[in-house]
């Protein structure tokens, strides 16, 4: 059975992924707890890597920042964040069972064959792998939808991408990314979304670094298809996503704002109409002329006679010229809300 959230991809309903990536720190453990967390947050999906080091790496890897105490290399940090095939089963089970979708990036052809047997709905492409085309070949042989991120792709790279996985027959989606952890906002790139809808014609969305919520409410007010944010229990974790990564507290927040925003965008209002359901608030809120003081029948009224106050069941406001100069039909009190019957010759 598809999944709601995957059926509702271009409907309106903004696919939201909370990515853990490597912040469980090798700890299986740790990898429930953030699915729990996330689901707890209204996400619609949890996302990890699944790194294979032997399938991917080599010992001699550099570190792109030198983060972790205990790994000599990245390989080594590669191997120790792997999980067995048993795991990850476990952690896709875990997911389905608290509503969410399980995704993980694969890294090697080796890891898409093991997620592909452990039945993973769609696939994100991570930035470093869109020109991988072995990998991508192998992962449009599962027919299964494919969400490609650009991080570090020119946009003649994510054309040829888009174009190999449509020649396949393949559901495609894009995402705006920056590779900049965290990602100011002069880098976000929310033009982007529009840019990526109009010559694709695809599901369109951001993978956000940022650390904060907002592009992500920004992307939704656009009718994004799609947001990816990497998400922490505490900023004080160990990892090196952890700077570009919400509290899942704050997830919870993005998740009440994009469907806040959904709802608005689904109900454009018609002025004209909404102002008559208001029609009993206008009388409370808006103002009539009133009588100033005290005045007897056959008044000459004048200027010094009328007062503007509130509420507005009289005499409107804008009908004070119509009636200054005419006589009073009858007597009325300090402060009375005058009527057109109150005045003669008034209709």
């Amino acid at each position: 059975m598809t999944h709601p959230a995957l059926a509702g991809l271009g409907s309106g309903r903004c696919l939201i992924i909370g990515e853990v990536a490597l912040t469980h720190d090798g700890s299986l453990g740790l990898a429930h707890a953030f699915v729990d967390a996330i689901a707890s947050a209204g996400a619609d999906a949890v996302k990890f890597q699944t790194h294979i080091a032997a399938a991917e790496s080599t010992p001699s890897e550099p570190f792109r920042v030198k983060f972790s105490r205990q790994d000599k290399t990245r390989y080594d940090y590669w191997k120790r964040m792997e999980f067995s095939e048993e795991g990850w089963r476990g952690l896709a089970e875990h997911a389905r069972e608290r509503g969410l979708l399980f995704l993980s990036s694969p890294f090697s052809v080796r890891a898409v064959e093991m997620l592909e047997r452990i039945e993973m709905p769609l696939w994100k492409i991570a930035s470093g792998e869109t020109s991988n085309n072995l990998l991508l070949d192998r992962i449009l042989d599962t027919g299964r939808p494919v969400l490609l991120s650009t991080g570090m792709s020119p946009v003649e790279e994510i054309d040829g991408a888009v174009a190999r996985v449509r020649a396949r027959k393949v559901d495609v989606g894009v995402f705006q990314c920056t590779t900049a952890y965290p990602c100011p906002p002069e880098k976000v790139g929310l033009n982007m979304l529009p840019f990526y809808r109009e010559r694709y014609g695809c599901w369109v969305g951001l993978s956000d670094h940022s650390a904060t919520i907002y592009p992500g409410l920004a992307g939704a007010a656009t009718g994004m298809d799609m947001l990816e944010v990497h998400v922490t229990l505490s900023r004080e974790m160990f990892g090196p996503d952890v700077v570009a990564s919400i509290t899942t507290a704050e997830l919870r927040q993005l998740v009440d704002g994009v469907r806040f925003i959904e709802r608005m965008r689904a109900h454009p209002i018609d002025k004209n109409a909404s102002a008559q359901e208001t029609a009993p608030l206008r009388k409370l809120f808006t103002r009539s002329l009133v009588a100033s003081s005290d005045l007897p029948a056959g008044t000459v009224i004048s200027r010094e006679h009328v007062a503007i106050k509130k509420p507005g069941t009289g005499l409107a406001p804008d009908r004070l010229e119509e009636v200054i100069g005419r006589r009073l039909a009858r007597p009325v009190a300090a402060d009375q809300v005058l009527a057109a019957e109150d005045i003669e010759g008034l209709a």
